[in-house]
Order: C-alpha cells, then sequence, then structure tokens
C-alpha cells in the first residue's frame, strides 16, 4: 500500500478476530518503531511485546479502575499489543514515542492489520509507585510508560474519521503560501 492511502485509510480498529500475528508482521512492526527518528539519535524508547491474553494488561486494566467501560478491555481483544516506554528525563521522549506508534500504525495499516494507539493506561502506569509493571514489562532503568498501540487483524471496519480543513489550518507566512487553497 502507497504512504498516502495508508494514511488516508487509517482507522483506530477495536473489534479483532483471534489470529495471531506472524512472525514477519511483527518484525516489521518493530523495524518501523525502530526505524523512527528520534532527537538528537538518542534512541530512547524501548519496545515491548505482549500477546493480547497477557495477565499485566489485566492487571494494568484493574488498576485503571471505573475509568474502563466494563465490557471492553482496553486493547479491544487484539492479539499483539506494544508498549513504548522511554528515558523518563530526555525532554523529547514523549514526542519521539508519538513518531514511532505512529510508524507502527502505518506499516499496520500497509500490512492490512488494525490497530488502535492507546494512552488510555498512562494514569494507571503513572501510579504503580513500586514500577511492578515497569518491571513485568522489561522496561529499563529509568524508563517510563509513553504509549502503547495494540494490532491485529480486523474483525469490523470503520471509517477514517473526518476533519475541517478551514478550521484547523493556518497558512501563514510566505507570500507563495498565501495563494494556496484549501481543498
Amino acid at each position: 500500500m502507497e504512504l498516502l492511502s495508508a494514511i488516508a485509510q487509517r482507522s483506530s480498529t477495536r473489534s479483532y478476530t483471534g489470529e495471531e500475528l506472524t512472525a514477519e508482521e511483527l518484525d516489521t512492526l518493530l523495524t518501523a518503531g525502530l526505524q523512527a527518528p528520534t532527537a538528537t539519535n538518542r534512541q530512547e524508547l524501548h519496545f515491548t511485546v505482549l500477546a493480547g491474553d497477557d495477565p499485566v494488561l489485566f492487571a494494568i486494566q484493574e488498576a485503571m479502575g471505573a475509568r474502563m467501560r466494563p465490557e471492553k478491555n482496553f486493547w479491544y481483544d487484539a492479539p499483539t499489543v506494544i508498549v513504548i516506554s522511554g528515558e523518563r528525563d530526555f525532554r523529547w521522549t514523549a514526542v519521539d514515542a508519538g513518531i514511532a506508534v505512529e510508524n507502527i500504525a502505518l506499516a499496520a495499516e500497509g500490512l492490512g492489520l488494525g490497530n488502535v494507539i492507546l494512552g488510555c493506561l498512562k494514569a494507571a502506569m503513572d501510579a504503580d509507585t513500586g514500577g511492578s509493571f515497569a518491571k513485568t514489562l522489561g522496561f529499563p532503568e529509568g524508563y517510563t510508560f509513553q504509549i502503547a498501540i495494540a494490532v491485529g487483524r480486523k474483525a469490523a471496519g470503520k471509517e477514517p474519521h473526518t476533519y475541517d480543513r478551514e478550521k484547523q489550518v493556518t497558512i501563514a507566512g510566505l507570500e507563495g503560501l498565501r495563494a494556496f487553497q484549501c481543498q
């Protein structure tokens, strides 16, 4: 799939089949995340791969408490969840993790896989003052949760989100850009 098509077609998948990813698919997704640029080429991100039935996911969900809808888990029964952690004290870690997770999401779309980016477990991860989740997830010392993504084969489709270009875009600056007409 061409990149611009993957960007246009990607949407958050909230229903998956039980079929596991192949080793090649998982390798492609991890490579896409690892190839994401990082500020000053710090490469301060770490990727933890979990099966969708890993007990730590259920423990994190329990720690999330009432914020979760009881009928669904936060990873929507996807067969694979990738948790991205990063250096706690590097000022660009969150930005770099966002770039990496988007690379993974677009690679997944390009492979015909569904995915949903997950930030909702941040409060539970931050509240884990004993660090048991971080230890179980294999975060390196000094690393904290940044973002996660669930990936699998789509059981149901969803249209990509809409946007309002007129409201969301301002063209400022160079005279040549003023002639640009939003489409």
